[in-house]
């Protein structure tokens, strides 16, 4: 599933070619009425991607495990299966297509889609403490599953979720309950500081451990592992041997050119 970065990066390439411009054809028919209006702004929220455009109508899509937005030039052949495509949006001199999103519908009020979720945790300011207050009343309660939970903090997915804790050298299993809130706002903010530095094309050269089941730690050299982690058993990688507790400094990396490093 893309991650909060890349709806980002999304979201600011539809906003650079089409802000300011009018449709001059939407495809297909449920999004028909939007042929004649110019598009006002593109704005993420997590995972949740939203056009605005005149009149008040916004169209919501949501990439889940397959999506994706695509800009070309009219004439242009598309880097896709024409059968992939769910909607097209044609300006002058410019096509955004979207791709094999299972969301994609017409909303007076996004907040009807996004009103529920937690602070996206690219933007500026943070809102750390409300974070903070939807994690302590969150049923969900290991590290792992709550890093995902939207309603806490919307737009990290399990790339980031297994770095950030890999970082803190905490166990993914670890009740949350266990850690007090300094220690939880850290375990966001390293989370944030990675997914910000992905965002300005700054991130580390290579995981740490998402990925890498059964190879090498970067940090004590133990072999990675693998296992399915809450209801929806997304895959979780971590270090059994370093990923222990709180407040605990890692040994340096094997190799420091190979290090990821959160504290920038």
């Amino acid at each position: 599933m893309p991650e909060g970065d890349t709806i980002w990066r999304t979201a600011a390439a539809l906003q650079q070619r089409l802000s300011g411009m009018v449709v001059v054809l939407a495809w297909p028919d449920p999004i028909a009425r939007l042929k004649g209006r110019r598009l006002l702004r593109v704005e993420p929220h997590g995972k949740h991607l939203m056009m605005h455009f005149e009149d008040r109508w916004v169209l919501h899509s949501h990439m889940r495990m397959t999506g994706s937005w695509h800009l070309y030039t009219p004439g242009q052949r598309w880097r896709k299966p024409r059968h992939l495509a769910r909607a097209l949006l044609r300006f002058e001199g410019a096509e955004a297509v979207l791709f094999s999103a299972p969301v994609l519908e017409l909303l007076r009020d996004p907040a009807t889609r996004t009103g529920h979720l937690g602070p996206d945790i690219l933007v500026d300011p943070f809102d750390l403490e409300e974070l903070l207050r939807r994690a302590r009343a969150s049923e969900v309660r290991t590290l792992g599953e709550l890093l995902l939970e939207q309603r806490v903090c919307a737009g990290i997915g399990n790339i980031y979720k297994c770095e950030s804790l890999w970082i803190q050298r905490l166990d993914p299993w670890r009740s949350q309950d266990e850690l007090v809130d300094g220690e939880l706002a850290e375990l966001y903010q390293v989370a944030r500081r990675l997914m910000r530095a992905a965002l300005t094309g700054q991130g580390p050269r290579r995981r740490a451990v998402h990925a890498r089941g059964g190879r090498p730690c970067l940090r004590c050299g133990s072999p990675v592992r693998v296992r399915a982690q809450g209801a929806q058993g997304r895959l979780t990688y971590h270090c059994p041997h370093c990923q222990v507790g709180p407040g605990v400094l890692a040994r340096p990396a094997p190799n420091r050119g190979d290090a990821i490093d959160a504290r920038g």
